[in-house]
């Protein structure tokens, strides 16, 4: 008997059903435990990529204490307004939301999304089921106006208060009704995750969707195309089989993603940001790439798996590039 010919398969069934996304805003499925008390993320939109120059202060790196050259990933974070605050208790079927409180002092974009009723704003409510209360979350809202984009209507999403339910309390009255800059959430050094909405490339083949072989030229029905979709037994074809289909806009999370630097509007390359423009306000850096095109929203969270090495310190930035990304 020959060998029997065998390959690796083309491509990776983690990420299996390759479908769109149903909503740009992505969703965040698990967040971090601490004791500090904040809110657990933030969202912003992203701006574009740069380079910076900065001293290596990981730990056994061969370039430790030397300067280095990396990419970089602005990131306009305009200040987030709470809306609202929900309360959540668990029974039998899992989580339920105990209260609901609306603040009154609600932007007049909101009506974009949905119809703002009269809203009371009163927190007793929640005071009053904080003995069966598990977790506190705040409802925010963004501030697409702040930042260089052209449309109004806001992102509404959910983002967790960490502590016990006492001390989040407390953390959420201070900010009911009021907004939530960037840098009053995460401070330079701290490692974060990504989670966004890949850049969308529609229908595309097996080749390019899966990276499979490109046939020889006398191929019959198409080289482009895989060489079978399976056997005669069993008679059908496997879900494994590579073939065409949607190809990005898919959710994706990026885990321990560094912060380089917080600031507000000194970051503006010459000629703005290509398709986006101007960062007016508030920004983020962070360090290596970021799934999603420009304009993207980006919601960032602590990082739930962090690296066991940690950094000496705040990043040591002494170069930003900020010239024109025209052309690239």
């Amino acid at each position: 008997m020959g060998r029997r010919a065998h390959h690796p398969r083309r491509g990776s069934l983690g990420y299996s059903p390759r479908k769109r996304a149903t909503r740009v805003i992505p969703r965040v499925r698990a967040w971090v435990k601490e004791d500090k008390v904040r809110i657990q993320g933030f969202s912003g939109y992203k701006a574009g990529v740069t380079h910076v120059v900065m001293v290596d202060d990981y730990p056994n790196s061969l370039t430790h204490e030397e300067e280095i050259t990396a990419a970089a990933t602005v990131i306009e974070a305009p200040p987030m307004r709470v809306c609202g605050v929900r309360c959540y208790g668990e029974d039998a079927h899992g989580s339920k939301v105990l209260a609901e409180v609306w603040s009154p002092d609600a932007a007049k974009d909101l009506a974009r999304v949905f119809r703002i009723k009269n809203f009371k704003g009163n927190l007793d409510e929640v005071e009053k089921n904080l003995d069966r209360t598990k977790e506190l979350r705040l409802i925010v809202h963004t501030q697409p106006g702040l930042s260089a984009l052209s449309k109004k209507t806001p992102e509404i999403m959910e983002y967790p208060v960490s502590g016990t339910p006492a001390q989040a309390l407390e953390y959420v009255k201070k900010v009911f009704g009021k907004e939530i800059k960037i840098g009053n959430v995460f401070e330079e050094g701290e490692i974060v995750d990504t989670i966004s909405i890949t850049k969308g490339k529609g229908f595309q083949g097996a080749l390019k969707r899966w990276g499979t072989k490109h046939l020889p030229r006398k191929t019959r029905k198409g080289r482009r195309t895989v060489g079978t979709l399976g056997p005669w037994h069993p008679a059908a074809m496997m879900w494994t089989v590579p073939t065409g289909g949607q190809m990005g806009y898919h959710q994706r999370t990026e885990n321990n993603k560094r912060i380089l630097k917080i600031g507000g509007g000194d970051i503006t390359p010459e000629g703005g940001f290509l398709n986006y423009g101007v960062v007016k306000g508030d920004y983020i850096i962070l360090k290596g790439s970021v799934a999603g095109p420009r304009k993207r929203l980006v919601r960032l969270r602590p990082a739930v798996r962090p690296p066991k090495k940690k950094f000496e310190g705040k990043p040591q930035l002494t170069y930003i590039s900020r010239k024109s990304k025209q052309g690239l």
